[in-house]
Parts: C-alpha cells; sequence; structure tokens
C-alpha cells in the first residue's frame, strides 16, 4: 500500500498524457528536495551500482523510516523523491513490504528509464530496504 504522499504523486501523473510532461513532474518533484548537507555525502551514504552520483541517509526513529538523499542528475533526485514518498513515514517493519517496482510502474516508469537508470534505481531500493531489515 503507497503512502499517502505517493498517491497524489500518482494521480498527478494521471492528467500528464505525455511521457516528456511526466519527465519533467519527476525532475520538479528532485529540485523541490532540500540538497543533502555536504556533510552527509561520504561513502557510507553513496549508492554503487547508479550511473551518476547516489547519497542516501536514512534515519529510524521510533520504528518510522525516513531518508534523505542526493544526486547530481537532476532525474535521479527526482527518483529519490519518488522513493521518499513512497517510503517515508512507514514503520520500520512494513518497509520490506512495499512493492516499489509495481508502485513505481503505476507511473509508467519501467518504460522511459534506460537500463543505467533502471538499475540505479534498484540500486536505491536495496538500500533502503538493507538498511530497515538490519533493524
Amino acid at each position: 500500500m503507497a503512502s499517502a504522499a505517493f498517491e497524489e504523486i500518482a494521480e498527478d501523473f494521471e492528467f500528464l498524457d505525455d511521457w516528456e510532461d511526466r519527465y519533467r513532474h519527476v525532475i520538479e518533484l528532485g529540485k523541490a528536495m532540500e540538497p543533502l548537507p555536504e556533510a552527509l555525502k561520504v561513502p557510507a551514504t553513496k549508492v554503487s551500482g547508479c550511473a551518476s552520483q547516489v547519497w542516501l541517509h536514512p534515519v529510524i526513529e521510533k520504528g518510522t523510516f525516513h531518508f534523505d538523499g542526493d544526486s547530481d542528475a537532476l532525474i535521479v533526485r527526482g527518483l529519490i523523491a519518488l522513493l521518499r514518498a513512497l517510503y517515508n513515514g512507514l514503520p520500520v517493519t512494513e518497509v520490506a513490504g512495499v512493492d516499489a517496482r509495481a508502485e513505481l510502474g503505476r507511473l509508467g516508469l519501467h518504460d522511459h528509464l534506460s537500463a543505467q537508470r533502471s538499475n540505479g534505481l534498484r540500486a536505491m531500493i536495496e538500500r533502503i530496504r538493507s538498511v530497515a531489515a538490519a533493524q
């Protein structure tokens, strides 16, 4: 089950017929995120397997999962924003139960991301899941 924030994004996507409009919307979501502080852009937060530079900084407080992230690529920042909408605020025990591939598929992303971007997205999801599972 997707969060209310993700459902809102999915509804917005329903009104965007053209993939280029959807692509621009993903980029705008990324631009709206606060940048990750430079002090958190360290090897421990860097996600390997991404074509661009990606950092994810997860925080689990009182059993609730949150993460911030950043990238040097605008579309990847947008993908991070989508993942934040999908995962942030969930009980850490529910993170593994989110079918991110299916939820993001509702947005039509699979057909329009390059193989490298898809691999990077998969690497980000795996990092999120592994951090949550370690709790």
